[in-house]
């Protein structure tokens, strides 16, 4: 039996998604589970410039991901641009990123009968083709689904009016305790009128605070569960 986890229901348009701790969206009327800016390969990107980042980014977003889509029995995975943070290899070396390329094909064997599709966003532009291994039918937005439109740019101005976005792209996070050093900053989910924005997936990603405009819904990623954070103001800082 797939493990239980707290999750938020929200209604978009006649539409329900679950709201999940890993900071992920799930569909259920599609069985399709989505998220945003995963960013593979980022850390070890950043340890080649000579900045310390923590080793096992990879390892941990993909046992995240395992964990969503065994609590929601997901047959399909949407990733709404950047899964990859920078080509796997360069001219000038063949084998960079080589554990990242074996780390996700391995995971990718796990889940066989799982479809996987993603929106290009502009990451994946710049890192080119993707292994065949990973097994992973790449389209450029908008895509629609149900009564959304997935992409990776929340660009209201392109949408189509039946249709509601659902983007990545901003990483959006809060800020809690006030504005001295104690304050703590969450990823977060961020839906507006025409307009959501779901938390980067990724374990080495950050994030900007958003600016909620009144109405918008503002869910917080705290630990094991997520919770909705009303009538907050997030100074994008």
């Amino acid at each position: 039996m797939a493990p239980s986890i707290p999750v938020l229901e929200i209604n978009i348009r006649g539409a329900v998604l679950r709201l999940l701790p890993e900071r992920a969206a799930y569909f259920a009327a599609e069985r399709t589970l989505l998220v945003a800016d995963v960013h593979l390969g980022k850390a070890q990107a950043f340890r080649r410039l000579g900045v310390p980042v923590p080793e096992g980014t990879t390892a941990g977003t993909l046992a995240r991901l395992t964990r969503a889509i065994e609590a929601t029995g997901a047959a399909r995975l949407v990733v709404l641009g950047d899964l990859m943070h920078a080509a796997l290899a360069t001219r000038t070396s063949a084998t960079r990123g080589e554990a990242t390329r074996q780390a996700v094909a391995e995971w990718r064997r796990a889940h066989p009968a799982l479809d996987v599709l993603l929106v290009r966003g502009n990451h994946d532009a710049r890192a080119g083709a993707l292994p065949a291994e990973w097994a992973v039918e790449v389209v450029d937005g908008p895509w629609p689904l149900g009564p959304f439109e997935l992409r990776h740019e929340p660009d209201a101005d392109t949408a189509a009016p039946s249709r509601y976005i659902l983007a990545g792209h901003l990483h959006p996070a809060v800020h809690l305790g006030g504005r001295g050093p104690g304050r703590l900053k969450l990823p977060c989910f961020h839906f507006g009128a025409a307009v959501g924005v779901l938390p980067a997936f990724g374990e080495f990603t950050g994030g900007v605070g958003v600016r909620a405009e009144p109405g918008d819904g503002i869910f917080a990623v705290a630990g094991d569960e997520v919770r909705e954070v009303a009538g907050l103001h997030c100074p994008a800082s």
